[in-house]
Formats: C-alpha cells, structure tokens, sequence
C-alpha cells in the first residue's frame, strides 16, 4: 500500500457536459479521501476559474472552490445537479502536440491551472470530464516533464460522458439514465404517432458516435436508427430520404402509415458543406444542434414523398437532449459512478499511480488505464470508440427494426 501522508490535500473538479450520477462519483470519491484524512477541495465550473488564475487574481473560496466536508457530500448520490457546477473551459485548446505543449504562448492557461493547483497545495487531482477534459489531465500530466522546476502533482481521470464513446471502458455512468430517459420519451412520441398517423424524426444528442441513439432506439421501439457508423464521411440527407420513403410507403401497404425514425445528431458534422453547421460556443465547440440535422432529413422525407405520390405528408422533428444530461439517475449509474469515485481514491492512495483513467471491467471490479493507451501520441486527442458495424450489439438494433410485410420475398435489413 501507498503512504497514504504523500498526499494532504486533494482537488476534485467536474468539467464538460453533465451527466447523470455525476454526484455518486464526486460523495464517493470525496468521502474516501476524507476517510483518510486527507484534505478535499471541489472547485466550482470546472477550469473556468482555474485557467483565468494569476497572483493578481486569486481564487476565492465559495465562488471559485469549496472545502469539501461529509455534509456536503453524503445523501447526494441521485440529486440531479452536480454540486460543483460545470463548464466547456478548455484551458489545452491552443495545444496541438507535446512539441506544442512546451510552448509558452500555447500552455498558458494550463501553467495558470497548475500554478493555482500549486498555491492552493493540491497534491493530487481527480478530474471527471469527457474526451476534452481527459485530453486535459492528459496534458496536466505531461506538463511536469516538459516545464522545468514543477512540484509532482499526481492525476486521475475518470470518464464522464452520456454518448458512451470512450475506450477504456465498457459503459460510461450516466449513459444508461440517459438512454433511460430519451426511450421514454420515444415512446410517448410513439404513442402520440400511432394516434395520428404521422412520422417523427427525432434527433438524439451523441457528437461522434451512435451508442446513445442505439441504445434509446432499442429500449424505446423505434422505427429505424440511423448515426454516424452507418455512413462514410458524408450524410446525404436526400439520398437517405429516399430509403425512408420506401420505408413509409412499406409501412403503409402494411397498414402503418406512422413510424418513428431515431438519428444522432454528430450526423450535422457528415452534412454536405453547403448544410453543416458554422456556429460555435465560446470555447470553439461546434454546435451541432443548431445544425437540426432532424429538421433537414425531415424536409427531405415531406419532399420526396411528395414526388414519389403526389401527396404531401408532415414529417415531424424533435431534438432530445440537454433534458436527458440531468435524468434521474438509474441504480446502475450511481453503483458505477460510485466505484468510479472510490477507485480514484485507491488509484492515488493505495496504488500511488498517475496518469491513469478509472475503469471497470467484469462485475464493477476496477481496472486502471494509462492515458498513453487512450490518447493519440501524434495529434494528443483523445481517441473516440465508435460502434463496430460489425458487433452483436449493432445487430441488435439492426433485428429490431421494422422489417415489413412478413409475408413478402425480400425483407429490409
């Protein structure tokens, strides 16, 4: 075991999108160190304030960061707001590659970070975020090789987002509430189309890969799930739109004039160029919601049924969400998220490791993963685990659509 003394204080920041069970992992992580004695500071809005610290602009305790106690983390488990608050400050965006990070014009608002970590005597981080907010601990990590004279400071990740695209591990927690919660309202839309007999394409949150998507099409009976992994670099919404009306008008010699088409939003980005988004966030993330790649595939169903019957059809469209990043959180999640948490205690105290990423494998047992095996060495991003075409689970899906008219010769895959 590690001399659990080496480490007096620790820091614990939440950073990117909000996730169901993002509290089990922070009472749980929390609650371990304090059990040790050692020290717990939460910093509020992830790196927003730690980016912007100077001597001249010092954190200020309950606006920039909170001295953790047992009552502030004990029986939050399954609250929906994550008490440390979050935010998309990305203090690595100007870096490109380890020769970069040694650049003082582009690392400097991760020496900002570090010299904050510094005054405030942290010893060791917890960081919970994204394929962002690892690619940052990433180079939190790096930076005491490449910049002389930096006190050690030990790090640990642990992989936080609803889309579930992260090696390393399995299932990320919060990704089945969500799923949770957008199959729920798949089947109240379901509900609601059966009774009127219309078609809804509904566009479902996951930037990059599809397990979302997948996961609440499945539970929530739709119609067709369409995401990133079954196209190459361009989604031709017209051209799709074509299959779908073959679809719907297979639908209605089957006496189902109704369905619902379920589709990922990171589609925007496979967009032509003419109908891809241009908007950004202040932090230069493209918004891919303001694309309403649902509302585009949509108009394109309403058109080419137009041209194939003559009849005008309405096509409705809905984006879920935002709503479904604070879902209630389901059992499994919070038992995740919360080993999750104990496990960056062991990681840093039992073990004494760092640069390592918090996993499970098997029945919860944890596993720890360097970050070299999860961060591309040339472009230092984080690598994205889309859905294999060929896996049990994508079949899954692809069995569970609609398959048309039982009695005809040639049935839809």
């Amino acid at each position: 075991m590690s001399d659990a003394s080496a480490i007096r204080r620790v820091g614990i920041l939440f950073s990117g999108g909000p996730a169901p069970a993002a509290n089990a992992v922070i009472s749980a992580a929390a609650l371990s160190f304090l059990n040790c004695g050692i020290e717990v500071v939460g910093f509020y809005d992830g790196y927003e304030g730690l980016e912007n610290y100077s001597a001249d602009t010092p954190l200020v305790e309950g606006r920039n960061y909170i001295r953790l106690t047992r009552d502030h983390v004990s029986a939050i488990r399954n609250r929906k707001d994550i008490i440390l608050r979050t935010s998309r400050a990305n203090p690595g965006k100007p870096v490109g590659s380890l020769d970069e990070l040694a650049d003082e014009r582009r690392n400097a608002k991760l020496r900002a970070v570090y010299a904050a970590f510094d005054a405030y005597e942290i010893d060791a981080l917890v960081s919970i975020g994204g394929d962002d907010t690892l690619k940052t601990a990433n180079y939190l990590k790096e930076l005491q090789n490449v910049v002389a004279g930096l006190r050690p400071i030990r790090i640990v990740h642990l992989p936080k987002t609803i889309d579930n695209d992260y090696y390393g591990i399995d299932w990320t927690f919060g990704f089945f509430s969500a799923a949770h919660f957008a199959a729920t309202q798949i089947r109240n839309l379901g509900a609601d189309a059966r009774s009127t007999q219309v078609w809804y394409v509904l566009e479902i949150m996951g930037r990059k890969a599809g397990w979302l998507t997948y996961a609440s099409g499945i539970a929530g009976e739709a119609t067709r799930m369409l995401s990133v992994e079954d196209f190459g670099d361009t989604f031709d919404a017209r051209a799709e739109a074509e299959t779908l009306v073959d679809l719907m008008l297979r639908r209605e010699a089957d006496g189902r004039s109704y369905g619902i088409v379920c589709i990922a939003e990171g589609l925007a980005d496979h967009l032509p160029e003419d109908q891809r988004p241009d908007t950004q966030d202040e932090h230069g993330n493209v918004k891919l919601g303001d694309a309403q790649v649902g509302r585009v595939l949509a108009n394109q169903m309403e058109r080419v049924y137009h041209e194939r019957t003559g009849m005008k059809i309405k096509v409705r469209s809905k984006q879920i969400g935002y709503e479904a990043r604070c879902a209630e959180p389901s059992a499994f999640d919070v038992l995740l998220g919360t080993q999750l948490g104990v496990g960056a205690y062991r990681a840093l105290v039992e073990k004494g490791l760092t640069g390592v990423m918090v996993s499970v494998e098997d029945q919860l047992s944890l596993k720890y993963v360097p970050f070299g095996m999860l961060i591309d060495p040339e472009t230092m991003k984080t690598r994205v685990r889309f859905i294999d075409t060929d896996s049990d689970f994508y079949r899954l899906a692809r069995a569970l659509e609609y398959q048309g008219m039982l009695s005809g010769d040639v049935h839809e895959e």
